[in-house]
């Protein structure tokens, strides 16, 4: 029986399941790249399509980092008020450095370099940690969960027909609810 164990095993091992939903999750996050030239440049930005159970089971990772990228932005702007704007190195940035504004600035950011830690543990990729930190997060600033959205599609996958379906992040080419205006009939005008 599998009385309390949540999750999909998709047909793998824990190891297996684990990697595939790290690489999807960094895949995910990776599109939002500028990646014009590239030779694996993603066909739209921000979307991929895999399976429906693949993207329902990615889903709360990828949401879980951006939310981690959000709740850092405050600690990334604390941080910048009390840095400086010296290059690392140089004679200012060593005094700096020997000042109690850097122990100050060190005790901000702390909290941003552990999230930021944080989430390469969870998409082991740095590339999209830092679009993830610098892009995704303060997209997102403020809106509190639901950053992603998983359509079916109706072709299935040819060759062994399994379901199909797209994850994205929502915002860029959401739907718009547009209302119809009520139509004029000529007969109340006709009967006066």
């Amino acid at each position: 029986m599998r009385h309390r164990r949540k999750g999909r095993v998709l047909g793998r091992s824990p190891s297996h399941r684990k990697a595939l939903l790290k690489n999807l999750a960094a895949a995910l996050v990776l599109t939002e790249r500028d990646a014009e030239g590239e030779e694996n440049a993603p066909k739209v930005k921000g979307r991929i399509v895999t399976t429906l159970h693949k993207a329902k089971e990615v889903r709360p990772l990828v949401e879980r980092c951006i939310t981690i990228a959000r709740r850092s932005l405050k600690h990334i702007e604390a941080a910048k008020k009390l840095g400086t704007e010296a290059k690392r190195g140089t004679e200012a940035w060593n005094q700096w450095r020997k000042s109690p504004q850097w122990r100050d600035w060190a005790k901000a950011v702390a909290p941003a370099v552990a999230a930021r830690r944080q989430a390469i543990r969870m998409l082991g990729d740095k590339t999209a940690v830092r679009i993830l930190f610098n892009d995704l997060g303060p997209r997102f600033k403020d809106r509190d969960g639901g950053y992603t959205r998983v359509v079916r599609l109706a072709k299935p996958r040819l060759g062994d027909a399994g379901t199909r379906a797209i994850i994205e992040f929502v915002g860029i080419r959401d739907r718009v609810v547009q209302k119809a205006e009520k139509p004029s009939f000529g007969g109340d005008e006709a009967s006066n």
